[in-house]
C-alpha cells in the first residue's frame, strides 16, 4: 500500500510529537541535580528548599563571570540585568564579599534555565545561545536573555522553553 504524502506527514508529525513527550516525561522523572561551579567550590542543589539554603548563604561575586559564560553573555551585561554597579562590583568581588540574597536567586534559575535550555537543544549549545539572543514572539518580541532581569521573565523563558520541549512553537 502506497501512503500518500499527507499521511506521511502527519504520521511523521505524530512521530515527532510522541518523541518530544517520551523525552520530556523522561526530563521531568528523573530529578535533576544543578551544580555550579564557582571556582574551588560547588554549590548542588536538587530542590527548591537545597536552592533556598545557597541563596540564603549567599553565593560570591566570582558566580557572575560563571553566568557570563555559561550564558555567553558580557559581564557588565549580567551586571545590568542585575542592577550591579561595575566599580560595586570590583570592590566586592576584590573583598570576597557575597552576593544579596535576591541576586543569588536570580545566579541559581539562570543556572537552571541555562542547563534545561540547552537539554531542550539536544546538548546544541551554541544553537540554544543563538535562541536566547533572537527576538521571539511568544515573548513579546523580545529576546530571552533581555528577560532574565526578574524571576518573573525567567520563568517566562522557561515556559517558552518548556513549550519547545513538547513540540509547541516558541
Amino acid at each position: 500500500m502506497v501512503k500518500d504524502d499527507e499521511t506521511q506527514q502527519i504520521e511523521i508529525k505524530a512521530f515527532n510529537t510522541e518523541q518530544s513527550i517520551k523525552r520530556a516525561k523522561n526530563n521531568r522523572t528523573n530529578t535533576p541535580t544543578w551544580k555550579l561551579f564557582v571556582h574551588d567550590k560547588e554549590y548542588v542543589w536538587k530542590s527548591k528548599m537545597d536552592r533556598v539554603v545557597i541563596i540564603r548563604n549567599g553565593l560570591p561575586y566570582d558566580s557572575i563571570e560563571v553566568i557570563s559564560k555559561k550564558a555567553d553573555l558580557p559581564v557588565k551585561h549580567v551586571l545590568q540585568l542585575l542592577g550591579v554597579p561595575q566599580t560595586t562590583y570590583n570592590k566586592k568581588k576584590k573583598e570576597n564579599n557575597l552576593l544579596s540574597g535576591r541576586d543569588s536567586e536570580i545566579i541559581l534559575v539562570i543556572s537552571e534555565i541555562l542547563e534545561f535550555g540547552v537539554q531542550v537543544f539536544n546538548g546544541e549549545k551554541e544553537k540554544f545561545q543563538r535562541w536566547l539572543k533572537k527576538p521571539n514572539l511568544s515573548l513579546g518580541g523580545t529576546s530571552p536573555e533581555s528577560l532574565f532581569d526578574s524571576l518573573t521573565g525567567i520563568q517566562e523563558v522557561k515556559n517558552c522553553l518548556n513549550r519547545l520541549e513538547y513540540g509547541n512553537l516558541a
